[in-house]
């Protein structure tokens, strides 16, 4: 389902205010949406400046600014350097969030079930089929799982969420990355696709028995059962603020690499493993577009943390905000 978000409906407002009638075109990534889509309602109030943004998928944000027809694109699987100066880009991260595997099974809650890697690979590996497996069972001893076919949700669109997803999978298991391995669309053995990150996040709730990921701020908002996961460190963690931010804790983005960086599988022993940062690409010949765009996402950085906290995504570390100001500046796109 793709989703579309311009201020002027968000925020009731009508354009016969003072305010100059201008417009910012992004589309991408359905993992930051729910936060752009606060930050840019606050800008808008605050500059009259409108922020319009296709919710199309990480694969959707990398060809519409490849054939420039947007003034951004949202991507949560970073491009390596020779691809942005293949199709002439730059990029920096905006957001850090969680990709969570989330449930529906009858009374389960949320943070009741506990699964490893190994489990939730031979699930979407389609070896693992029912609830009531003794691998599943060992992790769960004191949960009464139903001898219930597991339904499998995954992406039907090009993914970030499942980019972050799968190169999760393939670090941490070896059969996934020989028979299937990672990226924003791979060849899934089982399961049913859903569109967006609210398309997995809507059939997971219809579904019963199933098992989907998505982006945290759509586990919450769709009241999803969430999983516990056990960390490379060997503690089961919980997805929340605090363990995201562990994961960003050890990420250290280069801006001379166009800050290209995956963040999953972190060694802190609270870190969630399946972390990623969310990054926005531009067009380099567009100079003024880029300033522009810029000038809303230093906004962002300045003055929309709370509002990120509050949709439970990581805002980013001061220093890393401050090498991307840098990176601007050495490119000749700060605002």
């Amino acid at each position: 389902m793709r989703k579309t978000f311009t201020v002027l409906a968000l925020a009731g407002i009508v354009a016969s205010q003072t305010f100059a009638s201008e417009t910012i075109n992004g589309a991408g990534a359905t993992f930051p949406y729910p936060v752009y889509a606060a930050w840019a309602y606050q800008y808008y109030k605050e500059t009259g400046i409108k922020l319009n943004y296709q919710s199309i998928g990480s694969g959707g944000g990398v060809r519409q600014i490849k054939n420039r027809t947007v003034d951004f694109g949202a991507s949560d699987a970073p491009l390596k350097p020779e691809k942005l100066d293949e199709y002439k880009l730059y990029q920096f991260p905006a957001i850090i969030g969680g990709v969570v595997p989330v449930v529906n099974i009858p009374k389960v809650k949320a943070g009741q079930l506990k699964l490893d890697s190994d489990t939730i690979c031979h699930i979407f590996l389609g070896d693992i089929k029912y609830w009531d497996n003794p691998k599943i069972k060992a992790l769960n001893p004191n949960l009464n799982l139903p001898h219930k076919k597991i339904n499998v949700v995954h992406r039907s669109d090009g993914s970030g969420t499942t980019a972050i997803f799968t190169t999760y999978l393939s670090g941490a298991c070896e059969d996934w990355a020989k028979k299937v391995g990672a990226g924003k669309a791979v060849k899934w053995p089982v399961g049913i696709g859903g569109k967006g990150n609210e398309g997995v996040a809507n059939y997971v709730k219809r579904i019963r028995y199933s098992i989907g990921y998505v982006e945290f701020a759509y586990a919450k908002q769709n009241k999803l059962s969430y999983t516990l996961l056990k960390n490379p460190a060997g503690n089961f963690v919980a997805p929340s603020i605090k363990s995201f931010k562990a994961a960003g804790a050890t990420a250290n983005f280069d801006p001379k690499k166009h800050f290209y960086l995956w963040m999953v599988n972190a060694p802190g022993k609270d870190a969630w493993p399946i972390a990623g940062a969310s990054f926005i690409l531009e067009a380099r010949e567009k100079t003024n577009v880029n300033k522009k765009v810029n000038k809303f996402f230093k906004w962002a950085f300045e003055n929309g943390d709370e509002i990120a906290i509050k949709l439970d995504y990581v805002p980013l570390p001061k220093e890393l905000k401050e090498k991307i100001y840098k990176y601007w500046n050495k490119h000749g796109i700060a605002p």
